[in-house]
């Protein structure tokens, strides 16, 4: 038995951002996926997986009725049977592992459900978000639901506020573009909990919430405006700030061998890197307007090209 296939996401632009109403975009990334399964012979993944398994379906049996209702009986005598999560996503990546679990078991045993093929309102779209939130809280203690609803829907999704998000369309790709959205590896698993609360700690004082306000979702939203409008000019200028938003005021969240890096790249201007969700490892992001000369500015680095343009 296997399932449909659910996929990994990247937010472009919004990390930490959008906590405080930044704007965002997150993009479907087809590379990476999983799907539920029961093998007769499970690996030791699969094991672990179903373990975990369990302790969510217990979990999803506590939440609110009114909001979502599940199939448990089903998802738990699945669960006995020994599904599992077969999965080629990174976790503690920060491009949605979790998120596409969700999604999967969402997609399976939620009553009632909001399908991809109905008219996708705004209230159906925040109500989905709201009961991805809800159902994802579990892995992480708090969660805005975007990464299961981008997994859920396969569709790049503009957040213009937390209350105001829409299925978008984004430049096609050139696939001889010379510019380049790219994933960096940093080799190390990222904990998305330990990060938030940094963050957290860090918006208790006021210096760093006006720097929030005033500089970082400032240069957020210039970004996704720009993306969305295809203005590459701009859109590298708007990169560049960000990158020293981030360089100065997000170093914890920067593993610590990449701040040379990323500081590198602000001042040669050969490519400018960003986080790709919450940070502390996994995945980080990087911008550039001429692909083959970050490569070589990042030799023996691990990259992988997501978006030409």
């Amino acid at each position: 038995m296997k399932g449909p296939l659910f996929y990994s996401k990247i937010l472009l632009f919004g990390e930490y951002g959008i906590i405080k109403d930044s704007k965002g975009l997150s993009i479907p990334y087809n590379f990476y996926n999983g799907a539920l399964k029961v093998d007769e012979n499970p690996s030791d993944e699969a094991i672990a997986s179903n373990r975990s398994l369990k302790r969510f379906a217990d979990y999803l049996e506590q939440l609110d009725e009114d909001m979502v209702q599940f199939d448990n009986e089903k998802l738990q005598n699945d669960v006995a049977a020994g599904m599992y999560f077969d999965s080629s996503i990174p976790q503690g990546y920060g491009v949605g592992s979790s998120g596409a679990l969700v999604a999967a078991i969402y997609d399976k045993y939620a009553s009632n459900k909001i399908t991809v093929l109905e008219n996708l309102t705004r209230e159906k779209l925040l109500t989905l978000k709201a009961i991805f939130s809800q159902m994802e809280s579990f892995f992480h203690g708090k969660s805005s639901g975007l990464d299961p609803l981008n997994s859920y829907l396969s569709l790049p999704i503009l957040i213009n506020s937390k209350d105001n998000i829409e299925a978008t369309g984004i430049p096609s790709q050139k696939t001889e573009g010379k510019g380049a959205v790219f994933l960096l590896d940093s080799g190390i698993v990222g904990e998305t909990a330990p990060m938030v609360s940094i963050f957290m700690e860090n918006m208790k004082n006021e210096g760093f919430r006006s720097m929030l306000k005033d500089q970082f979702i400032k240069h957020t939203d210039a970004c996704v405006d720009d993306f969305l409008k295809g203005d590459m000019k701009s859109l590298f200028r708007n990169t560049k700030q960000l990158s020293k938003v981030v360089l100065n005021n997000f170093k914890p969240m920067i593993p610590t061998q990449f701040h040379e890096l990323w500081k590198k790249g602000i001042e040669t201007n050969d490519y400018y890197l960003k986080l790709c969700g919450s940070g502390g490892g996994g995945y980080i992001l990087g911008f550039t307007e001429n692909i083959e000369k970050a490569k070589e500015a990042l030799k023996g680095q691990k990259l992988e090209v997501v978006y030409n343009f």
